[in-house]
């Protein structure tokens, strides 16, 4: 099954990383997008924690969070015996093969639930792609430019969503999306979007 399935799938968790939450909540959409969908939205705690951090600069991203908990579109979740190993490994090590606690909290959640992982950041979806093959990494951004997605928010509502988690939150988009993300904003919105790689819109 794949991933896009999965998100018809009410028995399907996806673990969404840091980063993740706070582009769908630049969204403005982020409890249509995750309430409207079948399948389950889970937040590991260390995640839950680093938004919490973000309260000292003025971020309200852990207010979101406890809302999308309240509504019953997201939860949280502990890390077990299995994920906690996975954590572990992917700590403790060189830098270059390491990642932040979020990050690698998301992985191991993922790993232990047999869940999909919701992860932007180019490194970690590296390290998982080698260490754990058989885990499905989705980012951000292939979640709003998947077609259940757009059938939530109706075309302008998902383009509208995107500008926001690219000029707001500055999401990044795997180059193998670029061009549908351009595709959906437009061109000359894409040119404004300052996260957006150059090369890819040459």
């Amino acid at each position: 099954m794949t991933w896009l399935n999965c998100l018809a799938d009410p028995d399907a968790v996806f673990i969404a990383d840091t980063s993740v939450l706070i582009n769908l909540n630049a969204t403005g959409r982020a409890a249509d997008i995750l309430g409207g969908l079948p399948c389950r939205f889970a937040v590991p705690e260390n995640v839950s924690a680093e938004l919490e951090n973000g309260r000292r600069n003025g971020y309200r991203d852990a207010d979101a969070l406890d809302e999308l908990c309240k509504q019953g579109h997201a939860h949280r979740v502990g890390l077990g015996k299995d994920a906690l190993i996975v954590y572990e490994s992917l700590i403790d090590g060189s830098t270059l093969r390491t990642l932040d606690d979020g990050e690698a909290a998301t992985i191991g959640c993922a790993v232990e639930l047999s869940g999909i992982a919701l992860i932007d950041e180019r490194k970690a979806r590296l390290l998982c792609s080698e260490m754990y093959p058989e885990l499905a990494v989705v980012s951000t951004a292939g979640l709003l430019t998947c077609d259940p997605v757009r059938s939530l928010l109706g075309e302008s509502g998902q383009a509208d969503a995107l500008l926001k988690a690219l000029r707001i939150a500055r999401m990044r988009v795997p180059k193998e999306l670029v061009s549908r993300v351009c595709g959906i904003i437009g061109p000359e919105e894409a040119a404004l979007c300052t996260s957006l790689p150059r090369k890819a819109l040459a």
